[in-house]
């Protein structure tokens, strides 16, 4: 049967993809960001090696606008373009999908009372592909399969946390249903702390963000009932993205330990946070 192994937790900001396109990740103002990525690298390569990713993003208008804004999306195609962002789409590998998978998860999502927007074609920003350079690097193709799970955070009423969890549980579910073995992890992606506009522009919590880190590991679910409200009145406009480690979180079940963790500030003007976890029951 197919089993979800691990989750992943990891910041998905654009600069880290044009440091490493242009062979800047060895200089002092990103070199920290990168090395906190080490040890992820190593492990995914040598030990964890999932077959296929769940990947939670958001897209950032990059593929949706605002005439269709789907709370929850999976891409279910064969393959996923690289958008183009307004400087030509980054000079990565486009993005292998694992359709019986994501078919079968949609199925099961959808039967389990979550209204899904199923995807058949579809590219990804770097919302998506920023998380895969810091795992896997400088590839000429990602090796691994991926299935986007787009979220929208960036238009009004975003999704609850306590629904994201509730639907990480849910994959969890659809996930150990599917006959076939395959390892698998799920990844949630954006945040930490940042604001990107207006008078608390540059805004970083890290007080904050750490207690964030702190909570997805153990055996608490006190996150997933945290309000939008604190989350921009805490982590500014865009930190409302942390609710896609939710996703990742609630597939984990009733309890995680950390395997690494890494946070840094600033990059950009972003918070970095990295976590993987386990799930021990």
């Amino acid at each position: 049967m197919a089993r979800i192994t691990a989750g992943i937790g990891c910041s998905h900001i654009p600069v880290l993809g044009f440091a490493h396109d242009h062979k800047k990740t060895q200089e002092p103002i990103f070199k920290p960001a990168f090395d906190g990525f080490d040890w992820t690298r190593k492990w995914i390569k040598a030990e964890a090696k999932p077959d296929v990713v769940i990947l939670v993003y958001n897209d950032h208008a990059s593929f949706f606008d605002m005439k269709i804004i789907p709370t929850f999306a999976i891409g279910c195609g064969e393959r996923f373009g690289i958008c183009d962002e307004g400087f030509g789409p980054r000079p990565v590998p486009d993005v292998e999908g694992s359709p019986d998978l994501a078919w079968h998860i949609a199925q099961s999502l959808i039967l389990d009372e979550f209204d899904m927007t199923i995807v058949n074609e579809m590219d990804v920003d770097h919302g998506l592909t920023v998380p895969l350079t810091m795992m896997y690097g400088d590839v000429p193709e990602w090796p691994v399969k991926v299935i986007p799970l787009a979220v929208n955070v960036v238009t009004y009423p975003p999704p609850s946390g306590n629904r994201c969890w509730a639907l990480g549980e849910a994959i969890a579910r659809a996930v150990a249903s599917f006959p076939e073995d395959l390892n698998v992890q799920v990844w949630g992606t954006g945040g930490m702390s940042h604001q990107l506009q207006g008078p608390r522009a540059g805004l970083i919590n890290a007080e904050w963000d750490n207690r964030f880190l702190d909570k997805l590991t153990g055996d608490t679910d006190e996150l997933r009932m945290i309000e939008h409200v604190e989350y921009l009145r805490e982590t500014g406009s865009e930190g409302i993205e942390m609710v896609m480690w939710l996703i990742m979180r609630g597939a984990l079940g009733k309890a995680t330990k950390a395997l690494h963790r890494h946070y840094h500030v600033p990059v950009s003007n972003t918070a970095l946070g990295h976590i993987v976890l386990e799930p021990t029951r």
